[in-house]
């Protein structure tokens, strides 16, 4: 039975028993909320499961993949995603991941994030995680582990939301756009070209695109953008080949739109994640993002 002192490290045994017993242990544990940390190695893949308690998945070093009907949300280090129970999702580690997970349950307190969302995790809300996963897990604590739970649970209302979610249209020519450009981003798609190309009036198209991915295409490019930038820039790429690789006439444009998306320029975002203490490591092989 694992406890908040057991980190599974994915590959040692039989990985597909290891997680089927993982959940159906969480099934059967009480308490509001339980942590529980992994060890994945490069490129693995937990396939498409769902939970009766929602999860705030956290990886302390690494990049993971979170793919839903709804899209897919990249996690770099220095952020959690979390994902409302019954969420059917399946996770793609991309480098050596080490990941710490809290199981909440849906009721736990009011407040709780209802939809998919990627947030900033915060020095305290780090700290806490770090905390919850030395207790003892799946029954009611009391006392200081009593403490540190309840606080964290009351943290994740307050996360602030990042942009790292590329939710993908139904329509399939829309669709096959977006694929278009996730292999090849460039700012300077116009909504005329991807509507002629869609076969589509302007009007009729933004609308479609708003309605279907909940994005504007200029908001959308730009979130497709970061998710081609954040592994290279990850890996100690220069800001200036990141930049001109993806299409911007200028360092300054590029530094702009990223500052705009996450709150600090490229440079200061990766040695936040640096100094939180969580490092930063290179996925391996390309970023691979397609309509689910």
């Amino acid at each position: 039975m694992p406890h908040g002192r057991e980190i599974f490290h994915a590959g040692n045994a039989d990985l597909g028993q290891l997680h089927e017993s993982r959940w159906q242990w969480l099934e059967q544990a009480v308490g509001p909320a339980v942590a529980l940390p992994t060890e994945y190695p490069d490129g693995y893949h937990v396939p498409q499961h769902r939970h009766s308690r929602s999860q705030l998945l956290h990886a302390l070093v690494g990049v993971v993949l979170v793919t839903t009907r709804h899209g897919r949300w990249m996690v770099p280090p220095d952020h959690a995603m979390w994902i409302p129970a019954g969420t059917e999702h399946s996770v793609e580690m991309l480098g050596d991941v080490s990941m710490r997970s809290v199981y909440v349950m849906p009721q736990a307190i009011p407040g709780l994030p209802e939809g998919l969302r990627v947030v900033g995790v915060t020095d305290l809300m780090h700290s806490l995680i770090v905390e919850s996963e030395k207790l003892p897990q799946g029954g009611v604590l009391e006392g200081r582990g009593g403490l540190i739970m309840n606080l964290l649970l009351h943290e994740i209302p307050t996360l602030p939301e990042r942009p790292l979610g590329l939710p993908f249209p139904s329509d399939h020519r829309l669709a096959a756009l977006c694929r278009r450009f996730v292999a090849a981003p460039s700012p300077h798609a116009t909504i005329d070209e991807w509507a002629d190309a869609a076969g589509m009036s302007r009007r009729s198209f933004t609308r479609a695109f708003q309605r279907q991915t909940g994005l504007s295409l200029s908001t959308w490019r730009q979130q497709a953008c970061l998710f081609a930038a954040l592994p290279r820039l990850a890996d100690g790429e220069p800001i200036t080949r990141v930049a001109l690789d993806l299409g911007y006439d200028s360092v300054p444009a590029f530094i702009t739109m990223f500052k705009r998306m996450l709150g600090a320029s490229p440079r200061g975002y990766m040695r936040g994640a640096r100094d939180s203490g969580e490092g930063v490591r290179r996925p391996s092989g390309s970023l691979r993002l397609e309509s689910p």
